[in-house]
């Protein structure tokens, strides 16, 4: 079995990571995680994954989250890509990002997905959640969290 969760490092995607890390523990999964990050270089200091005087660079994005991970979950799989701008002008971001998880969601035959994030904790269906999307698929079960530990 195979968890996946989409992690971004707020509060709600932290406890699902953990969350997933009990399931995992308790199943035997393999639990990967992924984080995306828009080719944003605002988008990623609003997150708080840049330093004001940090210039775009994914590979520090990458480090600074690949730790946060480790530090709750040091057994599971960690993956981050870089989510380019899309051509297509009706596409949106959380278009792009959802379409992201829901492709590695197959490339890993995931079971579950743990989702958390400040939208999908709202509503599931906003214009900028990928929450509805994802939680559409019938290839997986989805367990969103609402509520930050």
């Amino acid at each position: 079995m195979s968890l996946l969760v989409p992690f971004d490092g707020s509060d709600l995607s932290t406890t699902a990571l953990r969350r997933a890390t009990e399931f995992a523990d308790f199943s035997d999964a393999s639990l990967v995680v992924l984080t995306l990050v828009p080719d944003d270089p605002e988008y990623a200091r609003e997150r708080g994954w840049l330093d004001p005087e940090d210039t775009f660079d994914v590979g520090v994005i990458e480090r600074k989250l690949r730790q946060r991970v480790h530090d709750i979950a040091p057994n599971a799989e960690f993956r981050c890509e870089l989510v380019e701008e899309n051509a297509d002008p009706v596409a949106t971001l959380p278009m792009d990002v959802a379409r992201r998880i829901r492709q590695i969601a197959a490339d890993v035959d995931a079971e579950i997905l743990f989702v958390g994030s400040e939208n999908a904790g709202r509503v599931s269906t906003p214009l900028t959640s990928v929450g509805s999307p994802i939680s559409e698929d019938p290839q997986y079960d989805v367990h969103i969290v609402r509520h930050p530990e």
